[in-house]
This record gives structure tokens, C-alpha cells and sequence, in this order.
């Protein structure tokens, strides 16, 4: 089965306005997501597993991926599609010796050399997809920047589409007015925070996303990038 990487949800329970992560997922599932990303930065192991596998129930009948932010540990343990990993964690090739061929492996990329790196060292056989982290900067990644440079913006991404194969993910300050630009610039999917988990309906947001991701689809021609 192919992998939209078209919308993807990354959780942040400090932005969920009360509201349990269950909650957010099931509504923005609801709207279009395509993938969801679990980051649990401050649960201990136990509460991370935990509300993994309440989230894998969810996305599991729907057929909808769910990928672990940094921690392969966890993946396995929910029995997760995959990981999302950054450079100071567990490397991709790591990670794809231990989760398998058939996992969902992603790399967070905060310059051209990273990206290039990572995709001349790995390729497709250990990273599926990059995270071009942040485009703008935002305060749900305090820690980016940590391997090399400021934010990437619209130029950034102009710049990397052209000298890289791997799908690319946007992720960083991404919203309902910038969202268009993003895809144009040449990302092949979406990854929102505050967009979706600090809406008022988080299902109308994720809905709204999504139809700016079709759009931008069908004037590059429809299908994938894989």
C-alpha cells in the first residue's frame, strides 16, 4: 500500500485545549488527515505506549498510518507503521534493521547538506520520506535548529526540491494561510501541530488543509511522490 504523506497530524497535548490526543486524532481523521505522527515529549515510556496503542485503535480499521516521533522502543512496543526520527536520534539504518522493510521511516532535515546526506547515504531503503524542519519558525519546535540552521522558508524549499528524490514533508508554523505556498514550493505532503490540535474544530481544520493539499495536487498532476 502506497503512503500519503499528504496530511500528516503531529500531536502535541499542550496544545489540545483540554482535549485527550484521542479526541484530536479521532476528529481530525475525520477532516482528511492521511497519516498521523505521535511525539509525546514529556510522557514517560509507560504513558507514551499507552496512549499509542489508544491511538493505533483509531487509525487501524481506517487503514490510516501512525508513526512514532523519535522513539523506535515505542513503535515497537504499539506496533506502530513507523518512526520519525531527527538527528540526534537512533539512525534511520538502525531503525529499519530493527522496525523491518515495511516500516515508515522518516528523517527530519534542518538544511540542504542533511537532506542530501540522507539521501545519498540511505536513500529509499532506510528513510521513506524527509522532514523539512522547520519551514517557519514556530514554538512547538523549540529544539530546531539544534543540527544546523534557521529556518528553511518558502526559498529553502524552492531551493531543495530539485536536488533531492525522497518525498518531502513540511513542518514549522504551517497554517491555512501559508499552506498553498508550502505546496507549491515543491512539498509533497504536510505536517501540522498548532493548525489542527489548537483548533476550535479540529475536524474543519484538518478538512480545510486537505482540500488545499488536493488542490495543489491536481495542478502538479495528481498522483504521489514516491
Amino acid at each position: 500500500m502506497k503512503t500519503d504523506f499528504g496530511l500528516m497530524l503531529v500531536t502535541d497535548r499542550r496544545l489540545a485545549g483540554g482535549r485527550s490526543i484521542t479526541e484530536i486524532v479521532e476528529a481530525a481523521v475525520a477532516g482528511g488527515v492521511t497519516i498521523v505522527q505521535l511525539r509525546e515529549k514529556e510522557a514517560t515510556t509507560r504513558e507514551f505506549v499507552d496512549v499509542g496503542r489508544r491511538v493505533a485503535e483509531i487509525l487501524r480499521p481506517r487503514r490510516i498510518p501512525l508513526i512514532i516521533n523519535d522513539r523506535v522502543d515505542v513503535a515497537l512496543a504499539v506496533v506502530a507503521d513507523g518512526v520519525h526520527l531527527g538527528a540526534a536520534d537512533m539512525s534511520p539504518a538502525d531503525a529499519r534493521r530493527i522496525l523491518g522493510p515495511k516500516a515508515i521511516i522518516g528523517f527530519s532535515v534542518e538544511n540542504e547538506g542533511q537532506a542530501v546526506a540522507a539521501e545519498r547515504e540511505g536513500g529509499r531503503l532506510d528513510v521513506d520520506y524527509l522532514g523539512v524542519s522547520p519551514v517557519f519558525a514556530t514554538p512547538t519546535k523549540p529544539d530546531a535548529g539544534g543540527g544546523g540552521g534557521a529556518a528553511w522558508g518558502i526559498e529553502g524549499l524552492w531551493r531543495l526540491r530539485p536536488i533531492v528524490r525522497l518525498p518531502l514533508v513540511a513542518i514549522g508554523g504551517i497554517n491555512l494561510e501559508n499552506a498553498a505556498r508550502v505546496m507549491e514550493a515543491g512539498a509533497d505532503g504536510l505536517a501540522v501541530v498548532s493548525a489542527i490540535c489548537a483548533a476550535e474544530d479540529p475536524a474543519e481544520a484538518a478538512r480545510a488543509l486537505r482540500a488545499i493539499v488536493n488542490k495543489a495536487r491536481a495542478r502538479k498532476g495528481g498522483g504521489l511522490r514516491l
